[in-house]
């Protein structure tokens, strides 16, 4: 199987917000498609993920929040099956408020998980970074 297979999802997220892709490529390769734009979105309906120190910046709790509204989409699309494959490209601290939130359906079609911040790096710079994983 290719690494990021046809038709995969690819998240490419931060603590702010989330460029979702589908791979277009049949060949196994990479050509990602830019589907979706997600931000941070009705603050005062949800908390953050996970406990927060009370020493916590209004900016840390914002990126919190977000991470648990992205791992609860992710969620809600796995057990649609809107997705087959997922590609989670995140820095580590989005990543690691993410993980415990991610339910069992999504952990099993994750095919890549890449530490990396690129939400606002140039399509092909993504593009590369998913191929040098190969």
């Amino acid at each position: 199987m290719a690494l990021v297979p046809s038709d995969a999802l690819v998240v490419v997220a931060d603590g702010g917000n989330a460029r979702l892709f589908r791979n277009g490529d049949d060949e196994g390769g990479i050509a990602l498609r830019q589907v979706e734009l997600r931000e941070l979105m009705n603050m005062d309906d949800e908390g953050p993920a996970g406990s927060m120190p009370h020493e916590s910046t209004g900016a840390q709790i914002d990126e919190a929040t977000f991470a648990k509204q992205l791992a609860l989409h992710l969620n809600d699309g796995a057990l649609k099956h809107e997705y087959e494959h997922l590609v989670l490209v995140a820095d580590p601290t989005t990543l690691g408020r993410m993980r415990p939130l991610l339910h069992k359906e999504v952990q099993q079609r994750l095919v890549l998980e890449l530490p990396k911040t690129l939400t606002n790096a140039p399509l092909p710079d993504i593009e590369a970074a998913l191929r040098a994983q190969a």
